[in-house]
């Protein structure tokens, strides 16, 4: 068999059964198999970033990879960005990128690149193999390097949260025409390892101790059981317990103990930090600003604060040493969850800040997948309307690059098709990869995006002052401003193949969304949002 045919069958050994992909010439080996073995579901994505995101969502929900089909460079470039979210957010994820046969990359044709090198950006592990042999069992050892630091095979609620790498298999064009390939066997996926005794015996005795402490969770921890045994803690001990400003997966909702994500804003950590003279990281980093503002401290610890690890953030079981940690402060102890509000009535008035999260948290169906880009307008005020909605898991924006919410709810919704997908998205962020409509439509799948439209970067309207730039005028705000002419996010979604409808004020948000959730396929909602 050829080498592309090796190569699925690979993938396909090692249960890695969906690929998004982009091909070009290169990779039309590949995409010929694909006839042969129809055990590998290819979805065609209008553009690299949409495939990359995709299957960064498809992964934080299964806990397995999803392969990526690229081509060459440039291809590889344009999927860079959400690459780099699936790396902060530990999402296992196997690129293929084909490249030229060997004969023809001397002659410098207009997409040669140096694959590699970009590659290594976002990759934890980077090969190409040299025969058509070598590309089974580099295939083998991809998937390998994507699961190194992942959990066991269970993918259940309990388990949220995937610690897994980006790896890149970089597959010159004459490996996939030519004979001699062979498919390699299923590689073993590494177990968690165990936090040592000790260590969890001295968080025992800081957080049973006279001195106030905190924990900081992601990862697996900020699935349904860990979040249990961090509510034990707290009631035993009053320990708070945190997460980061937007994890890569999260469980909320009725029935889960609530955690307090930290704030996007320096003072706000510092606020919600004060008094606290030990933050213990369960699974997470140290907390620092996402960038540098004169005059201002770039770490979010406050000095006064010592830090100490119970977990990595990679490789151990954060569940097991939570657990561990709440039968030692709070043996027999149950968690407390607070008593859940009444649902809010819904009053018709213009949307804005604040209250269209209130409507969907209002409305929010049970088993939600919430993919959150909602970014300035959910800032302060998603958390909160949704805390007490019906049981459900929400992505987030780990790595910060804008782009991920839309190809992130293709993934989500292809990996859990027996659930629901709301993705929640700012209006600027939302065209850099609005294609990822037409993968909706064409794959059929049950999305409802609502559309924050507030016509402008806002969050950028803020970081002006904060780097203090100082005085503004016409020529800085017109690079702010999303107006002149305003987008027609419905007349965009109904030309893609999707249903669209338009939002103005709560009961119209409420009426489209409650109607999108009873009908099958994916809808889009422009919620057209009054300027605060």
């Amino acid at each position: 068999m050829n080498g592309a045919e090796a190569l699925l069958l690979t993938l396909l050994n090692n249960d890695v059964t969906m690929c998004f992909a982009n091909p070009g010439t290169s990779e039309m080996q590949f995409v010929a198999a694909l006839d042969r073995h129809p055990g590998m579901r290819g979805v065609l994505c209008l553009f690299e970033g949409v495939a990359t995101g995709a299957a960064d969502g498809y992964a934080r929900m299964t806990g397995h990879p999803a392969a990526t089909l690229l081509h060459l460079g440039p291809g590889l470039a344009n999927g860079l960005a959400n690459l780099h979210n699936a790396r902060r957010a530990g999402t296992p994820v196997v690129n293929i990128v084909g490249d030229y046969a060997g004969s023809h990359k001397p002659l410098d044709s207009p997409l040669e690149s140096d694959i590699d090198a970009a590659a290594a950006t976002v990759s934890s592990w980077v090969r190409r193999p040299s025969e058509p042999a070598d590309v089974g069992p580099d295939a083998a050892a991809a998937v390998a390097a994507a699961l190194d630091a992942g959990v066991p095979g269970d993918t259940d609620r309990s388990r949220t949260g995937t610690s897994g790498a980006v790896s890149t298999l970089i597959v010159p064009a004459d490996l996939s025409w030519s004979q001699g390939g062979r498919p390699a066997k299923r590689v073993t996926r590494r177990s968690l390892r165990s936090v040592p005794d000790h260590d969890v015996d001295s968080i025992a005795a800081l957080i049973t101790g006279p001195e106030t402490t905190a924990l900081l969770i992601d990862g697996a921890g900020l699935g349904e059981d860990g979040l249990h045994a961090a509510a034990r803690v707290h009631k035993a001990t009053g320990t708070q317990f945190f997460c980061p400003t937007w994890p890569a997966r999260l469980r909320r909702g009725a029935g889960v103990p609530e955690v307090q994500p930290l704030n996007y804003r320096s003072e706000g950590v510092h606020q919600q930090l004060e008094g606290v003279q030990h933050l213990v990281l369960v699974g997470a980093r140290e907390p620092v600003a996402s960038f540098a503002y004169p005059g201002r401290p770039s770490t979010l610890t406050p000095p006064s604060t010592t830090v100490h690890r119970l977990a990595p953030e990679a490789g151990f079981d954060i569940v097991g040493a939570l657990t561990r940690l709440a039968d030692m402060v709070a043996p027999g102890g149950a968690a407390s969850l607070p008593d859940p509000l009444a649902t809010p009535r819904i009053t018709d008035e213009p949307l804005r800040t604040g209250n269209w999260a209130q409507v969907i948290g209002a409305l929010l169906p049970r088993e939600a997948i919430v993919v959150d880009e909602s970014i300035t307008e959910g800032m302060n005020t998603l958390s909160a309307a949704t805390a007490y909605a019906p049981a459900h898991d929400v992505l987030g924006l780990k790595g910060l690059a804008i782009g991920q919410g839309l190809p992130v709810s293709v993934g989500a919704a292809l990996a859990c098709p027996d659930r629901p997908v709301v993705c929640l998205q700012a209006d600027g962020s939302a065209l850099y990869t609005i294609s990822a409509l037409w993968t909706q439509a064409r794959e059929e799948l049950n999305v409802t995006t609502v559309i924050l439209n507030n016509r402008s970067y806002a969050i950028l309207r803020a970081e002006l002052d904060r780097v203090g730039a100082g005085r503004t005028g016409q020529a800085a705000e017109s690079l702010l401003d999303l107006g002149r002419p305003d987008i027609d996010f419905t007349a965009i979604a109904t030309g893609l193949g999707v249903a669209a409808s338009r939002a103005r004020t709560t009961a119209e948000l409420a009426e489209q969304f409650a109607g999108a959730q009873r009908a099958p396929g994916p809808h889009l909602i422009e919620a057209v949002l009054q300027p605060a």
